[in-house]
């Protein structure tokens, strides 16, 4: 089995992929260790692999980041794991919080002809149920002006990007108030503790919603 196709070195490399996509800071060896609940000793042996097999640059003590082959591996698991979330939301019943342990598993397992399949069924979204990006099957991918709910000005307008499917029980919470991605939002005030905003339209504006700042952190807007 090639080196890119080992499910997890697949994960690495999704992994470093997304820890940069919506904020700027490269991943260090510990907070990667962190995000995939390995040893830092396992995390050492699996990236000297991955540089040798021409995925990762990186030296020692500094940063990791994806060489153009990496890149290029990590948009084709990312692309999986995003179709699998959307066929799972829109064709089996899942609800948005369901999906992602289960195209962890899926993502290694699908084939590019299945995959090619689901994604003409379900008309080639350009976005998962969590407003993520999926990746063209040529690797490339859509990206706009954005900024985090939290760090919004008060009085900004736009509508909800992306939404992270990092804790189940954020999403419900959010699903609940009516927070979802393409929702119009107003900020009404913002002070890093709390955030208070009201969804819905200029012309049928909803009650004002006020959220922790750790939720709003979860929140994604257009810029």
């Amino acid at each position: 089995m090639p080196a890119s196709k080992n499910p997890a070195i697949e994960d690495y490399l999704k992994t470093v992929y997304a820890h940069t996509e919506w904020q700027p800071d490269p991943i260090t060896p510990s907070v990667l260790a962190g995000k995939l609940g390995v040893a830092p000793s396992s995390v050492t042996e699996m990236v000297k692999k991955m540089a040798a097999a021409g995925l990762i640059a990186h030296v020692p003590y500094g940063p990791l980041r994806l060489t153009d082959a990496g890149r290029e591996r990590a948009l084709a698991v990312v692309r999986r794991h995003r179709l699998i979330e959307t066929w799972l939301v829109q064709e089996m019943g899942y609800g948005w919080d369901e999906v992602h342990d289960e195209a962890e598993v899926l993502e290694h397992a699908v084939s590019d002809r299945l995959l090619d399949v689901i994604d003409e069924r379900l008309g080639r979204p350009s976005r998962d149920p969590h407003g993520d990006a999926i990746p063209a099957a040529d690797g490339t991918i859509p990206a706009e002006p954005f900024l985090r709910l939290d760090e919004a000005p008060q009085g900004h307008r736009g509508c909800i990007l992306r939404i992270s499917d990092r804790d189940p029980a954020v999403l419900r919470e959010l699903e609940a108030a009516g927070l979802a991605p393409g929702v119009e939002v107003v900020v009404s005030l913002g002070d890093g503790e709390r955030v208070r905003l009201s969804a819905g339209t200029a012309d049928a504006p909803a009650p004002a919603l006020e959220l922790p700042g750790t939720a709003a952190a979860e929140i994604w807007l257009t810029a």
